[in-house]
């Protein structure tokens, strides 16, 4: 069951300080970043049926908070950061075409959030 933003909120105050928080959660994004790295295997479809987010999640997020503290970083660069490589290179390389069940189960998966 995921947490309440108020619940984390919480916790990051009775346990860490801002600064302490900060470190925790980017290592542990690196540390993310990392075993999807290690596990190319696993596609963003399959990615999105089982967690409602993939890499190219991960990459928006990260540009849109770069916008938001005013850093010149967009899509491309975020990409680069989160796949390790180009986009063009992950699909190249990475990424074959959606299988039928997958695309049932993400069509499905869409469906039941309508």
């Amino acid at each position: 069951m995921a947490q309440k933003e108020s619940d984390v909120a919480q916790f990051k105050h009775q346990q860490l300080s801002q600064a302490e928080q900060d470190k925790l959660d980017a290592a542990v994004f690196r540390q993310l970043l990392q075993h999807l790295d290690q596990h190319k295997e696993v596609q963003n479809i399959d990615l999105m049926i089982l967690a409602d987010f993939c890499r190219n999640c991960l990459c928006k997020w990260y540009a849109a908070e770069a916008e938001k503290q005013g850093l010149d970083l967009n899509i491309d660069d975020a990409r680069e950061r989160v796949y390790g490589m180009t986009y063009d290179e992950w699909k190249a390389n990475h990424q074959p075409p959606a299988t039928p069940e997958q695309l049932a189960a993400f069509e499905a998966k869409t469906k039941s959030k309508a």
